[in-house]
C-alpha cells in the first residue's frame, strides 16, 4: 500500500487537474482533516465531527443481523478489467447483461441480507427500511429513540414511505414472498413469489399489517410516493425496477426482449400504481409510461444506449430503467435519475409523467438519486460509482465522479452549473460514493446534507450551483481495518430539527447542527421552526418560513455575511428585533411604537432592495416581507 503521503500529494493533483479541467469547485480538504485515518471498529470506530454532533445512536435490533458476522462479511475484491474474460456460469463471472435474467441460484437467491436501507418519517416516528423488513422507532425525544416495533419481511431493498396509516415498502430481490417468509423461493418460478410493492396498514404501529402488495416485472428498487392535487382519493406510486424481468410464467405480460423483438418490453419503462385511499387493497399498475422515447422517431430506447466513451471517460449505463425519482407536485415536475440520464418531467397529470429534458455526462457512471431545492430552480443529481459497494473516495479517484452534479433549471430545460464531492480521502476499506440526502431548511440558502456510505455524512451549501462549500460533516473509520465489509450512511435526512442517519452495519445515528461561521445560531434556529407531519424524501414539497424574529435574525445574518447590508442598517435591525422578540401578542405597553419602527426599517430595506443585485436582493426582499409578516400577526 502507498504511503498515506504520497497518496495525499496525489489527491492535490487530481483536484488541480479537476478544477482547471472539470468544474468540480469544492475546495480540497485540509492535510490535517479529522475524517483521515480514524481508527476502525465495528462499535468503537474512530470518529470525527465538524460543526455538527452525535447526539444518539441505537445498533440493529436482534434479528436484523447475523450474530455471526454482526458487521457483515467482506466484499471480494474487484476483478481486473485487464485479467482475461471469466465464463460467465463459472463462480466469479463477469456480471449478466442488464435486462438479462440469469441462471436461477436457489442459494444465492434465497442468501438472507441485512442491510439497513431508506429512512421515512411520521409525526414522531422513522421507519427504518432493510433488506430484511423494516423497523419502526419512536423519536419524539431524538437525543433518546427507542425502538416500537420489528417487521421481518425479507426482499430487499426495502426502501420505506409513509402516507397516512400507511407504508410502503420496496422489494426487488427474487426471495422475496408473498407470505414475507424468511424461507425464500427455491424454484425459478413460483406463485409465492413477490417483486414489486408491499403496503401496509400501521394505524396500530406495534403492529403493521399487510394490506396489498402489487407485482411488477422487474420488482421495486425504489418507489416515490405522488399525490395528485386534483384527486384527493388517489395516491399514486412510481415504481423503479432495476433488476432483471421475471418470466412470462411468473407474471403474465412480462418480457425483458429488445424493443424491436417485442415492443411491450418491460425494459424502457416505469411502473405507475394507483392506490384507492379509501380501499388500498384494490392497489393495481394503471401505466407504464415510456419516459425515454425518442421524441424525433419514436424508438422508446431514445435515450443513452450505453458504452465506452472514451479516455477520460465513466462507461456509459444504457438507459432502460430509472434507479430514483423525486417529485416536486407544487411545481408540478419530478426528476428521474435513470441509469444513464438525468431526466426532467411534467407530472401535472401522474399517470401520464411527460418528459421536458434529459442531460448526460461523461463523469457519471449511474443516475442514481435526484433533489431539488426549496425553490424548485434548480436539481442535484447524484452519481452512484461502483454501486455502493466500492471504495470511490479514495485519494486517486477524481472528485468529479462518484460525486452530486447541480443544474439549474431554466425554462424547463437543465443547465449544469458544478460539481460537489466530500473531499476528505477515504482508504481502500471503505465503501464511499454519492448517496441520498436531503434538504436542511434555512431560509435564504440552499443547503443539504448527504449520506456517502463510509465516507460519513456532509453537509454543504450549493446557493451558488457553481461554488459548493462543505459546511459541517460526521464520519466514522472503517467496519474493518484489513478488508472491505460493506457499511456507512445509506441516508441521511433531515427532519423536524435533527438529522438522522440510517446505517448500513451498525444502526441509526441522530445528530444536531451547532453553529459555526458558515451557519449561525439564529440560521439553526429558523431551520428548527419547520415542521414536517411527514417526510418522503424523494415526495417534496414547498417549505414556507413563517414570519417570525427568528427567520428575520437569519436573513440578517447572511446579509452580513454578504455584505449585502450597512453595518448601521444591520444594527438596527438587530435592536428592533430584540424589541419585538420580548412581544407576544402586540397589545402590549409600547407595542406600537416597536412595530412602527419595524415597519419603517422593512420600507428601508425594500429600498435597499432596489439597489442591491442577485441573493442579497433576494434575501432584503425576504426580511423586509418577513419583517412586515411578524407586525401585520402581532397586530392582529
Amino acid at each position: 500500500m502507498r504511503s498515506f503521503a504520497a497518496g495525499w500529494l496525489c489527491f492535490c493533483a487530481v483536484m488541480l487537474f479537476v478544477v482547471i479541467e472539470g468544474r468540480a469547485q469544492q475546495r480540497p480538504a485540509a492535510a490535517n482533516d479529522p475524517r483521515i485515518g480514524l481508527k476502525a471498529g465495528l462499535r468503537d470506530a474512530g470518529e470525527a465531527a465538524w460543526n455538527m454532533k452525535r447526539v444518539a445512536s441505537l445498533p440493529k435490533p436482534e434479528g436484523f443481523f447475523d450474530p455471526k458476522t454482526p458487521g457483515g462479511t467482506p466484499i471480494p475484491p474487484e476483478r481486473n478489467p485487464d485479467a482475461p474474460e471469466l465464463d460467465p456460469t463459472a463462480p466469479g463471472g463477469p456480471p449478466t447483461p442488464e435486462g438479462v435474467t440469469p441462471p436461477f441460484d436457489p442459494v444465492a437467491s434465497n442468501r438472507l441480507g441485512f442491510t439497513n436501507s431508506d429512512l421515512a418519517f411520521s409525526g414522531t416516528h422513522a421507519f427504518v427500511g432493510s433488506y430484511h423488513g423494516f423497523n419502526t422507532y419512536d423519536i419524539e425525544r431524538p437525543g433518546r429513540p427507542r425502538l416500537l416495533a420489528s417487521v421481518v419481511c425479507p426482499g430487499g431493498q426495502g426502501d420505506v414511505s409513509v402516507h397516512g396509516h400507511l407504508l410502503f415498502l420496496s422489494v426487488e430481490q427474487t426471495r422475496g414472498r408473498l407470505d414475507c417468509g424468511t424461507q425464500g423461493v427455491q424454484t425459478p418460478v413460483s406463485a409465492e413469489r413477490f417483486r414489486g410493492v408491499r403496503i401496509f396498514d400501521i394505524s396500530d404501529m406495534s403492529k403493521p399489517r399487510q394490506v396489498a402488495a402489487v407485482q411488477t416485472c422487474r420488482g421495486s428498487h425504489t418507489h416515490t410516493l405522488v399525490p395528485d392535487p386534483k384527486d384527493k382519493t388517489n395516491l399514486y406510486v412510481y415504481g423503479s425496477g432495476t433488476s432483471s424481468v421475471r418470466s412470462a410464467e411468473e407474471l403474465a405480460g412480462c418480457s425483458g426482449l429488445k424493443p424491436e423483438e417485442d415492443p411491450n418490453t418491460a425494459l424502457f419503462s416505469i411502473d405507475v400504481i394507483q392506490v384507492p385511499l379509501a380501499a388500498p387493497q384494490n392497489a393495481r399498475i394503471v401505466s407504464r409510461p415510456r419516459i425515454f422515447t425518442d421524441t424525433a422517431t419514436g424508438a422508446i430506447a431514445g435515450l443513452e444506449k450505453g458504452g465506452d466513451r472514451g479516455p477520460n471517460a465513466q462507461p456509459a449505463r444504457a438507459t432502460n430503467q430509472c434507479h430514483d425519482i423525486t417529485v416536486f407536485p407544487e411545481i408540478g415536475l419530478a426528476a428521474g435519475a435513470c441509469s444513464g440520464n438525468g431526466i426532467l418531467l411534467d407530472i401535472r397529470d401522474p399517470k401520464n409523467p411527460v418528459r421536458l429534458d434529459h442531460v448526460s455526462d461523461k463523469n457519471f457512471a449511474y443516475w442514481h438519486s435526484a433533489t431539488f431545492n426549496n425553490d424548485g430552480t434548480k436539481v442535484i443529481f447524484t452519481d452512484e460509482w461502483g454501486g455502493g459497494g466500492r471504495p470511490r473516495c479514495r485519494a486517486s479517484d477524481l472528485p468529479n465522479w462518484g460525486a452530486d452534479a447541480i443544474f439549474d433549471i431554466i425554462d424547463g430545460k437543465l443547465r449544469f452549473g458544478g460539481y460537489f464531492k466530500m473531499p476528505a480521502p477515504q482508504t481502500e476499506q471503505e465503501n464511499c460514493v454519492a448517496h441520498n440526502g436531503s434538504l436542511i431548511p434555512v431560509p435564504g440558502r440552499d443547503i443539504m446534507v448527504q449520506a456517502w456510505y463510509q465516507g460519513g455524512l456532509s453537509v454543504f451549501d450549493f446557493t451558488d450551483s457553481t461554488t459548493p462549500v462543505e459546511i459541517a460533516f460526521f464520519d466514522r473509520g472503517p467496519i474493518d481495518a484489513t478488508q472491505l465489509v460493506l457499511g456507512g450512511y445509506w441516508s441521511t435526512y433531515w427532519y423536524n430539527g435533527n438529522i438522522y442517519g440510517s446505517e448500513i452495519a451498525r444502526g441509526i445515528d441522530v445528530f444536531s447542527l451547532t453553529p459555526s461561521e458558515y451557519l449561525s445560531q439564529n440560521e439553526i434556529d429558523a431551520a428548527m421552526m419547520v415542521r414536517a407531519e411527514e417526510l418522503n424524501t424523494q415526495q417534496q414539497s414547498r417549505i414556507v418560513f413563517p414570519p417570525s424574529v427568528a427567520v428575520a435574525r437569519a436573513y440578517v445574518d447572511q446579509l452580513a455575511r454578504t455584505k449585502g447590508i450597512q453595518a448601521e442598517r444591520a444594527r438596527a435591525v438587530r435592536a428592533a428585533l430584540e424589541k419585538a422578540d420580548g412581544l407576544r401578542t402586540g397589545k402590549e405597553r409600547g407595542a406600537a411604537i416597536v412595530l412602527d419602527e419595524l415597519d419603517a426599517l422593512a420600507t428601508q430595506l425594500e429600498s435597499d432592495a432596489g439597489a442591491a443585485r442577485g441573493r442579497d436582493a433576494v434575501r432584503l426582499r425576504s426580511l423586509a416581507a418577513t419583517i412586515k409578516g411578524r407586525t401585520a400577526k402581532l397586530r392582529g
